[in-house]
């Protein structure tokens, strides 16, 4: 018999955390989360908790689980967007319509009493957390900041009636032959022309990040505010941000462009591909998993792009040029075989004319859902 039950108590907790480690044990391509961030999700630490409501459900047949739902409202977004939208995250469940049609009824059930009109996702809740439907790609090693799933989700969540919002694509960036050199030269006159020029160069990790931290938020905030779920950052999700990644930032990976008043114009942010790192302890982070961590991120074999931005008013500049030489310029590391974007809007057509300057595949394909209430 199935049963859904919202998750209340601490063993259903460890549940919800655990059933997709049970789910996906042995797929070569599942890269899970840390397991001490997920259990912090139901806790006062959750920062979320207060621009934010959450329930979570899981489904059991016969007392075993086959399925789990989240469900957030997030008022940050829904207050700037003036809506009433719901969102679902971290949805696992078995290849069974009826596991899912349960779970789904039970979240949906659960924004209407919220007064909420619509349900999206997978969206979580920001950007930064883990969002989109694997629709394509399944054969490739998924990155830690993007969730896998198996190809039958796709027709579980469209049984249950959602249809397309919006997709994202990914692509591997290879290095080129060799540097354009009129594209560098266009990156250098892009920092005279403007009085710009690469910040912090001689500074330690830590130096580094405590002094252009605050600034590169505020340009990730001015320039992702119109993107598709996209919220600003609090003080608590700043520092939320920087505790979970400062032990596996490279400074060789981060790059920060200052106008002569040491304002963050431009930045790209890279973070050391750390998902077979994590993969055999299960997102714990045994005494082995932070000895395979910390190598991944002195000596990575690939690199994940986290975040790149350049405010609205250095857009035409040429700025653009020079991010491209300091990718370029990591690819010509040879221990390192690519760069993983992770996630573009299918629709956002200037960087996907930026990646024709590297030898480049699309290989994944993630979808947000839909559905009126």
């Amino acid at each position: 018999m199935l049963r859904i039950s919202e998750v209340k108590t601490r063993k259903q907790r460890k549940e919800f955390v655990e059933y997709p480690l049970r789910l996906y044990k042995g797929n070569p391509y599942f890269v899970p989360p840390l397991y001490g961030d997920e259990m912090k999700i139901f806790t006062s630490k959750n920062i979320y908790d207060k621009v934010s409501k959450s329930a979570f459900f899981l489904a059991q047949r016969d007392g075993v689980t086959v399925g789990r739902i989240q469900g957030i409202v997030q008022y940050q977004y829904n207050d700037i967007h003036a809506t009433k939208q719901a969102r679902f995250t971290r949805f696992d469940c078995e290849d069974d319509a009826e596991t899912a049609k349960a779970l789904f009824e039970a979240v949906e059930n659960w924004a209407r009493e919220q007064s909420m009109e619509e349900l999206v996702g997978p969206l979580g809740y920001s950007d930064l957390e883990r969002e989109g439907l694997l629709i394509e790609g399944f054969d490739y090693l998924s990155t830690f900041e993007e969730q896998y799933n198996y190809a039958y989700y796709e027709n579980l969540v469209e049984g249950c009636g959602y249809v397309k919002d919006v997709d994202w694509i990914e692509s591997r960036l290879f290095s080129t032959p060799q540097q354009d050199e009129r594209l560098i030269a266009l990156a250098n006159r892009a920092l005279t022309r403007n009085n710009l020029h690469v910040a912090g160069e001689k500074l330690s990790k830590r130096a580094y990040i405590k002094k252009y931290a605050d600034g590169i938020f505020s340009c990730i905030d001015e320039c992702y505010k119109e993107l598709y779920g996209v919220v600003p950052f609090t003080d608590g999700m700043k520092k939320q941000i920087i505790d979970q990644f400062m032990l596996i930032i490279n400074k060789k990976y981060i790059m920060v462009v200052c106008d002569e008043h040491e304002k963050v114009v431009a930045f790209g942010l890279c973070l050391p591909a750390i998902g077979p790192a994590v993969q055999k302890s299960g997102g714990r982070l045994t005494p082995a998993c932070l000895v395979r961590l910390l190598r991944a991120a002195k000596s990575p074999k690939s690199i994940d792009l986290a975040l790149v931005g350049i405010l609205p008013k250095y857009r035409k500049s040429g700025l653009s040029a020079f991010i491209m030489t300091v990718l370029q310029g990591m690819l010509s590391d040879p221990k390192i075989e690519y760069l993983e974007t992770n996630l573009n809007l299918e629709t956002n057509e200037n960087i996907k004319t930026q990646w024709k300057h590297f030898d480049n595949i699309q290989h994944k394909r993630r979808r947000s859902y839909i559905k009126k209430l």
